[in-house]
């Protein structure tokens, strides 16, 4: 398996493990008004499962890039790289993705709590992004080039 694909399954785990924590979040009633997947899909005009379906895109698109940048991110090892990019992946929606989907400059109009939370989840996701590629590429994740 290469280590674009070993990216993008380790991009699609990393979203299983984010989406549970959105669903759950949406649960305990935090932030209900803040609905990614219904904001992707009300962005895409259709139902639901075209928000889910952007999500898994999206997840596996940041993975093949985690691949492809992996020895150029600062971090250290996978699970800190993978950090560096989710925080990266953070500052894009709050200062691009919010503003597009109506929900202010770093989403503000839902208060102080969504840039918090959606930081949260955006480490979480770049730790188990970082931490599954390091498991499926093995020898810490890093590149090994031929001499």
């Amino acid at each position: 398996m290469n280590t674009v694909f070993k990216g993008i399954v380790a991009g699609l785990v990393a979203t299983v493990v984010l989406s549970v924590l959105m669903v759950m979040k949406n649960m305990m009633g935090m932030l209900p008004e803040m609905d990614i997947i219904k904001m992707l899909a009300g962005m895409m005009g259709g139902a639901a499962i075209i928000g889910w379906a952007m999500h898994f895109m999206v997840g596996a698109g940041y993975g093949a890039a985690f691949s492809l940048f992996h020895n150029s991110l600062p971090g250290g090892d996978a699970i800190g790289k993978g950090i560096t990019l989710g925080v990266i992946g953070w500052l894009v929606m709050m200062v691009m993705l919010m503003p597009m989907m109506g929900a202010g400059f770093f989403g503000l109009s839902f208060g102080m709590m969504a840039p918090v939370a959606t930081l949260m989840l955006h480490v979480i996701f770049g730790a188990v992004l970082g931490g599954s590629y390091k498991a499926l590429v093995g020898h810490g994740g890093h590149l090994r080039h031929a001499a």
